[in-house]
């Protein structure tokens, strides 16, 4: 196993991003919340902590036992973690007089090994509304800017670096070089974390995991259940089934064209028809998490019945990957959860099947990679995400056979367009939104009052932050004549401009 690297989070916006950073240095790491902590810290090599939206000052702020991390392993406090520091340490930490948020550059670097080839000058990003105003004991200030002192500090005799900047937001133009500074050059910790030797790993640990038992997996047709399907192949062979379900709510002919995709790879599907079973419980029903957990309540049943004519099946596997590990737990408990994913948090006690995720630790650029080296065919692996609950969330209130199938016509053309002007491949993940209310038009000589549909294409690497895809106005204007002319029951198309954070990438 690669060396691993852990990160306690305090609640951050940023925590993915110090993952990402981290991944892309080939370094494994694990965000796991700071109020429950993994038992066994032998096995981290170095720790750094998040920032936080509280001020350390809060009597509500996270307040955690470093006793077993500091001193023992290389740390790296970021933000909030640099003012814990400090004011449980001899320091002191009081309100900025002004929010200090947005670009700011370093105006005093001092010699030191984490600055290592980063120059006065550099970029980087403040997010805090508190300030270091003295050290922690035995404190050195490595790093400062205009307006804030002690923007980076060592404690001496230990190997416990702290920084009031974010070193993992791209506009920290040399914060990946401070990681690598710190991981690599100050830690130690290899840089091992390959697809190559992800693979190896994982067909280890599978083959070990479940033995000569049988595995069945929902292949869905996206990159993730993919990259696990063939993954699962190389590790048991014939041991796997792999189920495709139609639950009714997949784009336009998917079910017929997926289940064509993977014939000569070797894997052994069954394509399963359960759409009115799907549809028939969604009836009515218009809350999203309501939709999303009827929806992968009934993915269990449809599995369990399937799974009771395999004989021997034991498994069952899920192309579940981190995005969807980290949205589904929060520092602060359930209460503060994004949203639910139906393919996280186990299976009910009547079902007899064991789990097994070989990509839950991984973000959706390295499945992608993971693919690539798997030899997958570079038109699967370059998928756009679509999500699990499928259209259900995609189309807002209660679901119906007839709404389904008029955003399946909006989608194609939408999704068809994007492939012709040669965009597809630029955009992450693009997709058509129905809404709940009919507005008014005029057509030929009448007026209409009918269905309003989004269009949403967004830039991404993950999924965990993304940026609307600035489409040329001919090409918005052509699709949606093509909408509007084509698919009955729709007279307006508009365009979403939001990007993520605040908004998320789909709307339920």
């Amino acid at each position: 196993m690669e060396e691993k690297v852990l990160i306690l989070d305090f609640g951050s916006q940023y925590t993915q991003l110090i993952a990402r950073r981290v991944r892309e240095l080939f370094i494994y790491c694990e965000i796991h919340p700071y109020n429950n902590p993994p038992k066994d810290l032998t096995i981290f090599k170095a720790v750094i902590l998040s920032g936080s939206p509280f001020s350390v000052r809060s009597e509500d702020a996270p307040h955690p036992d470093l006793s077993a991390i500091r001193g023992q392993k290389p740390l790296l406090a970021v933000c909030y973690g640099a003012q814990y520091l400090a004011h449980f340490s001899g320091g002191d930490v009081q309100p900025s007089s002004t929010r200090e948020y947005g670009r700011a550059n370093l105006s005093k670097v001092d010699s030191h090994p984490l600055f290592e080839g980063i120059a006065v000058g550099s970029q980087v990003w403040m997010s805090h509304s508190d300030t270091i105003k003295k050290l922690p004991t035995n404190g050195r200030c490595l790093a400062s800017t205009k307006d804030v002192e002690n923007a980076a500090y060592c404690i001496e005799g230990e190997h416990t670096f702290a920084l009031q900047f974010h070193p993992e937001v791209y506009h920290s133009t040399d914060g990946k070089q401070l990681l690598e500074n710190f991981l690599v050059n100050i830690a130690g910790v290899a840089q091992g974390w390959t697809p190559d030797s992800f693979v190896q790993m994982t067909l280890d640990h599978i083959r070990t995991t479940v033995g000569d038992e049988k595995v069945i997996l929902g292949l869905s047709g996206g990159v993730d259940s993919t990259v696990a399907a063939v993954l699962l192949h190389q590790a048991i062979g014939d041991q796997l089934t792999c189920i495709f379900v139609n639950n009714g709510l997949l784009r336009k002919d998917e079910f017929s064209s997926v289940l064509e995709q993977y014939q000569g790879m070797g894997l052994n599907v069954k394509g399963v028809d359960a759409s009115a079973r799907f549809l028939s419980k969604l009836s009515g029903i218009s809350d999203p998490e309501q939709k999303r957990k009827i929806i992968g309540n009934t993915f269990i049943d449809v599995f369990d019945d399937e799974a009771k004519q395999i004989d021997g099946a034991s498994w069952l596997a899920q192309g579940t990957i981190y995005p969807d590990v980290i949205e589904s737990i929060s520092v602060n408990g359930p209460s503060a959860t994004i949203k639910s994913h139906h393919n996280v948090g186990g299976l009910p006690d009547y079902m007899k099947l064991k789990i097994v995720e070989p990509l839950r630790m991984l973000f959706k650029d390295e499945v992608r990679r993971v693919g690539a080296s798997l030899g997958i065919d570079k038109n699967l692996i370059g998928r756009h995400p679509f999500p699990g609950p499928g259209l259900a969330i995609r189309i807002l209130g209660d679901i119906t056979p007839e709404k389904v199938a008029m955003l399946q016509d909006v989608d194609a053309i939408f999704i068809n367009e994007l492939k012709s002007a040669g965009f597809y491949d630029k955009v992450w993940q693009a997709g058509a939104i129905l809404l709940p209310v009919n507005s008014v038009g005029v057509m030929g000589d009448e007026r209409t009052y009918e269905k309003c549909v989004v269009l949403r294409a967004v830039t991404s690497t993950d999924g965990m932050t993304a940026d609307w895809v600035d489409l040329p106005y001919a090409f918005l204007q052509k699709v949606s004549n093509d909408i509007i002319n084509r698919v009955k029951g729709v007279n307006r198309v508009v365009y979403d401009i939001s990007s993520k954070p605040p908004a998320t990438i789909e709307w339920e």
